[in-house]
């Protein structure tokens, strides 16, 4: 850090993040996203699964749905009930083509439950598998779509956005299932 100017070098790069964000938000095909949200409004027993950091993400999206009221589900935990028509599986599967998330999607399918994938590369194998997929425009780690392209190492934009997105999409969740702060604020973890 001794051979660069810090501050300098620090607001380039954040104003080079920001904007990295701002051209995904502008190149998101909104009616994908609706579908997406719609979709997600719609089920009140979710699966929720992902790995890495874009797990995390999907792990905190998760977090959040049980706050609206749904009741939701980590895959790997033990304690995660069997799946069934009607229930919601939806897996961040960033290129697509993590094998075993594809591999508990196609269990998911034989199970008769509704299936959508978040991606960054929907030409990898989970976008086929699944009934629904929202593709999200940002650099991915082994993508290879036409994405936001990053100055930032392997997947961060993606990593970064999706947590951001899956905010906006519980704000106008909240707003169409008609919850408020207080309510979801009633379901947060007491115990702590």
């Amino acid at each position: 850090m001794h051979n660069i100017n810090l501050k300098q070098r620090y607001e380039e790069l954040w104003q080079t993040v920001l904007d990295e964000h701002r051209q995904v938000f502008l190149r998101q095909d909104l009616l994908m996203y609706e579908h997406f949200a719609d979709i997600v409004g719609s089920h009140d027993r979710i699966f929720v699964m992902g790995v890495g950091r874009e797990g995390i993400a999907a792990r905190s999206f998760a977090m959040r749905l049980m706050h609206l009221g749904k009741e939701v589900h980590w895959i790997w935990d033990d304690t995660t009930p069997g799946m069934h028509k009607g229930d919601l599986f939806l897996a961040v599967n960033g290129s697509g083509n993590i094998s075993h998330i594809n591999c508990v999607l196609e269990n998911a399918v034989k199970t008769g439950a509704d299936t959508i994938v978040v991606t960054g590369s929907p030409s990898g194998r989970a976008s086929k598998i699944a009934q629904n997929y929202l593709f999200v425009p940002a650099a991915v780690f082994n993508g290879v779509d036409d994405v936001v392209p990053s100055v930032q190492p392997m997947g961060n934009l993606f990593e970064q956005h999706l947590f951001m997105l899956f905010d906006i999409t519980v704000m106008l969740l909240e707003e169409e299932l008609q919850v408020d702060h207080s309510a979801m604020e009633g379901r947060h973890r007491n115990i702590e």
